[in-house]
């Protein structure tokens, strides 16, 4: 039998990498991409948040990851799918029905994603003890997060580089994409060499479920679970249309109502001193629940999660483009996000104790990502009607439910502390 946490400070870096960067695909550069393309704010919204269907609805086959196989051969064969259809994008992208055929593929790829997700997280959950998930659960959302900007940062710096080198959008794009492929494949090898095989131990297979819908029943069953799952489809309601429209903002002409800047710039700012912050946020974050408890972080991380939308109501009201404004808003995002996501996650992760962590987590991150769908499908319509100040003044106000829930959620105050 493989102890528990073996090899942890290897492995949680790279599989957290790998979950983050083809939901940062899917979800934020696909934006950038179809906006450098050609697309419609309407269209973007509305179609990019359609891709959030694959999460919203990954807890109906999360029964089959729990009772088949073993989390390790899904997440390594997800991760190769994910691989090939963002190799397809980068292919399909200078054809005459690229639009089709590209959401096709960010189709595929948000549906071995989501299944991705499922296995990563049972794999977490499975191979660390309780003090050591909290502990680590800073490190996996700054992980996920630099995932995040690579994908946002490091790899719109490059689209923008060849954008200006080509004087061509869509060979630019169809390059970045079939590289962004090429390090999807390089961390799928890299996870089949660090993951330990936990599943191998006969304990782990006691805990799985007996049956299919045995992990539904049993995770509704649970207490309090009407107001929990009210709590996590509100708790980034804000954020959910801001990480929509925040790139189009930075990206359109200040005639617009945007800020004017470059792709080069937005990846720029997203992947320099941002990330620094992030990974502050995240590793202290994840810290500060270990010591103390959940109970004592959890309103202080929502305050920092949302926060920053206020900043950006602030740059479109005064239409203000100083690039250290601009610069600014991004690292109190960024710190904001990687603090402010390890509470909500230590919370998910209280809500699949039991039997059956895998699927219960994978029903719990569901519902958290039917609360990012459905308030993107109409971010776009949304910041057309209202301009970006006015959209970004309703992103403020509809960061409030999330506070008004907390009051009512129950959970234990000393959850994710360290034992002695």
């Amino acid at each position: 039998m493989i102890k528990k946490n073996k090899w942890a400070w290897a492995w949680v870096p790279t599989l957290y990498f790998a979950q983050g960067l083809p939901y940062a695909l899917v979800v934020t550069v696909s934006v950038i991409m179809y906006k450098k393309l050609g697309i419609s704010n309407a269209d973007i919204g509305l179609y990019t948040s359609f891709l959030y269907i694959p999460w919203v609805i990954k807890p109906l086959w999360s029964p089959f990851v729990d009772l088949k196989s073993t989390k390790r051969n899904w997440f390594l064969g997800m991760q190769l799918l994910a691989s090939l259809a963002l190799l397809a994008i980068g292919l399909t992208l200078p054809t005459n029905i690229f639009f089709i055929t590209s959401l096709a593929c960010f189709w595929m790829v948000a549906f071995a994603s989501a299944t991705n997700d499922i296995a990563t997280d049972g794999y977490y959950m499975i191979g660390l003890t309780e003090d050591k998930q909290s502990f680590f659960v800073g490190m996996r959302s700054v992980f996920y997060k630099l995932a995040n900007v690579t994908g946002q940062g490091l790899l719109v710096v490059l689209a923008g580089f060849l954008e200006n080198y080509y004087g061509d959008n869509t060979k630019a794009w169809s390059y970045t994409m079939i590289c962004a492929a090429l390090l999807m494949l390089l961390l799928t090898l890299s996870n089949f060499f660090v993951t330990p095989k936990f599943e191998s131990s006969k304990a782990i297979e006691l805990e799985k479920p007996r049956g299919f819908w045995e992990v539904f029943t049993s995770f509704f069953n649970k207490p309090g679970m009407g107001m929990a799952l009210a709590f996590i489809l509100f708790f980034r309601l804000g954020e959910s249309q801001l990480v929509k429209m925040a790139s189009p903002f930075l990206l359109d002409p200040t005639s617009a109502g945007g800020l004017g800047y470059t792709t080069s710039e937005v990846g720029t700012i997203y992947g320099t001193i941002g990330v620094i912050f992030l990974t502050i946020g995240g590793i202290l974050g994840g810290i500060l629940i270990s010591r103390q408890g959940l109970k004592k972080w959890m309103l202080p991380m929502l305050i920092s999660l949302n926060a920053p939308n206020a900043l950006y109501a602030l740059l479109a009201i005064t239409e203000t483009t100083n690039v250290y404004a601009v610069t600014g808003t991004v690292i109190v995002e960024q710190f904001g996000y990687g603090f402010g996501i390890a509470g909500f996650m230590v919370y998910l992760i209280y809500l699949a104790e039991g039997n059956s962590k895998t699927s219960h987590y994978a029903l719990a991150t569901g519902f958290m990502a039917l609360g990012m769908m459905l308030p993107g499908l109409i971010s776009g319509f949304m910041q057309e009607w209202l301009g970006y100040d006015g959209f970004f003044i309703w992103v403020v106000i509809a960061a409030l439910p999330a506070f008004v829930l907390l009051r009512f959620i129950n959970y234990p105050a000393d959850f994710g502390k360290a034992k002695a």
